[in-house]
């Protein structure tokens, strides 16, 4: 079968969706291994594809899709805003074992929306429902679009809403915080939930799911067709399998500190690059380690912020995870007040 009709299939099932979101730099190939040793979700998306007049799709996302180790769909993603090239990489890309085309409307890094693209497209909808209608045009396989509720205030949401209604959209992922929120506090869990009530396609929620609890209330009470999850994931690999327990009624399992610190060293071994120096192979991992932190005892953080070498990373790691207790890995503080929607729900 083919892994756009794996996606439609998966589009078209009765349990929810569990996704790994996009994440430059992060959700490479290397972390997809990874990942899915530990349960990891039904679907994938890939780092997105930059796109402008003169580009091609850069080897090492397309490596996520060709030399995909998991056996699951991986959704291709797009950014850019470049009308032509998006239509030319879409053709393109699908000459490829991909899912599905994804168009990022998200990403709130101000080196993308300065120039008008990810997050930064928010701000003219009238060049979304542009590149929407090129880009439905020529994607036969599912199309699906990743968005946040506003550029600056969750009051633009509504008439995103409406554009999006108007296109054959195949799923939308929301991120609940606008783009000039960044990744601070206050996900707005109900706009997403009002998205599936009013939208004709599926919905996945996205924004700090961090616990098999939370995401089962998240769910329920939203009515959305799935998660997406990002740096919840590179916490806590165990979650999307958590979740899945959690929703068959069983008891989740909490991983040790010792596990924990095996999920380290499988990161290790995956992200070395040979030849590379010792100093930036640390720092490698402290993309990662920057995560892992939040839900480890209080210290961790700082004293391996501080590493510079191989064996002062592997001494801290040994000191805060060198025991058999078990480990939620939710964040310390996790930044988001209890899930609170509109009485009707």
């Amino acid at each position: 079968m083919l892994p756009s009709e794996t996606f439609s299939n998966l589009l078209r099932g009765e349990a929810p969706l569990l996704a790994l979101a996009p994440m430059q730099d992060v959700t490479t190939l290397e972390f997809m291994r990874v990942i899915d040793h530990y349960g990891g979700p039904e679907i994938y998306w890939t780092e997105y594809f930059r796109v402008h007049g003169d580009s091609r799709p850069e080897k090492w996302i397309l490596d996520s899709i060709t030399k995909n180790p998991t056996g699951k769909p991986v959704v291709a993603q797009l950014i850019g805003n470049d009308i032509p090239a998006m239509v030319r990489t879409a053709k393109l890309l699908q000459k490829f074992p991909v899912a599905a085309i994804d168009l990022n409307l998200g990403c709130p890094a101000p080196i993308v929306y300065r120039k008008c693209a990810g997050g930064g497209l928010l701000r003219d909808p009238e060049k979304i429902d542009a590149i929407l209608s090129a880009l439905r045009e020529v994607v036969h396989v599912p199309f699906t679009v990743k968005t946040r509720i506003g550029f600056e205030s969750p009051g633009e949401f509504a008439a995103l809403l409406e554009l999006f209604a108007r296109h054959a959209i195949d799923l939308l992922t929301i991120h609940g915080r606008t783009v000039t929120q960044m990744y601070r506090p206050g996900v707005r869990y109900d706009l997403i939930a009002q998205a599936a009530r009013q939208l004709p396609c599926p919905v996945l929620l996205n924004g700090n799911v961090f616990s098999a609890p939370q995401a089962k209330q998240l769910l329920v009470e939203t009515g959305v067709r799935g998660l997406m999850i990002g740096r919840g994931a590179i916490r806590n690999p165990w979650l999307f399998e958590q979740i899945r327990t959690a929703l068959r009624g069983e008891k989740v399992i909490f991983p040790t500190g010792r596990a924990v610190r095996a999920y380290i060293q499988e990161l290790w071994d995956n992200e070395i690059t040979p030849g590379i120096k010792e100093s930036a192979q640390v720092q490698r991992m402290k993309k990662f380690m920057n995560f892992i932190g939040e839900g480890v005892a209080s210290g961790f953080l700082h004293d391996i912020r501080r590493v510079t070498t191989t064996a002062d990373f592997w001494r801290v790691c040994g000191q805060f995870l060198d025991h058999d207790r078990p480990m939620t890995l939710e964040p310390i503080d996790n930044g988001q007040a209890p899930l609170a929607l509109p009485a009707a729900f």
